[in-house]
């Protein structure tokens, strides 16, 4: 799919079909995660593939009850690497830089995905300690974003958005 067709193709989809994402399709996901950019490239970001469904369902409760985590056949959760951008950037890299990273990967994902005939959503709302336990992650590792990945079973409609004169200001706010 061209790039821009994808970009505006994206759309948030909250319910799946049960068939599985295809290998290939999944490692030319993972393969675009892998070439994001990152600050100063030390990609300060871990990705976790959660296919298993018990996983899952744990998921979708650690995400305050958002049962579409459950559906999807798989979620990749992405989670920030503070002491990895640290390491160069100190005390910004640790707060900010490390959640660009994982964040600009996970949008990354949502792009490759859709331009695979493929949908997710962004899911940023849930309890990070209990996210972290269930992917094991160690207390040095934060979870900043979940992104189930499927085939749409919904067609949502896309929502408004702000004008292109009310979001871009000219030099100043």
């Amino acid at each position: 799919m061209e790039f821009f067709v994808a970009v505006k193709e994206r759309k948030s989809v909250r319910k799946f079909e049960t068939r599985e994402v295809e290998d290939d399709k999944l490692n030319l996901i993972l393969e675009t995660i892998n070439i994001a950019p990152s600050a100063g490239n030390l990609q300060a970001y871990e990705v976790v593939l959660v296919k298993e469904a018990q996983r899952r369902a744990e998921l979708a409760q650690a995400a305050f009850g958002q049962e579409f985590l459950a559906q999807a056949p798989l979620t990749l959760v992405f989670c920030a690497n503070p002491m990895q951008s640290a390491s160069k950037y100190g005390k910004r890299g640790a707060e900010l830089y490390s959640i660009q990273d994982a964040t600009i990967a996970a949008a990354y994902c949502q792009l490759a995905a859709t331009a695979l005939g493929l949908a997710t959503v962004w899911v940023g709302a849930f309890d990070p300690k209990a996210v972290a336990q269930v992917v094991k992650a160690p207390p040095s590792i934060l979870p900043v974003a979940m992104i189930p990945i499927g085939y749409a079973a919904e067609e949502p409609q896309r929502p408004p958005r702000r004008s292109l004169e009310d979001l871009v200001h000219k030099e100043t706010l």
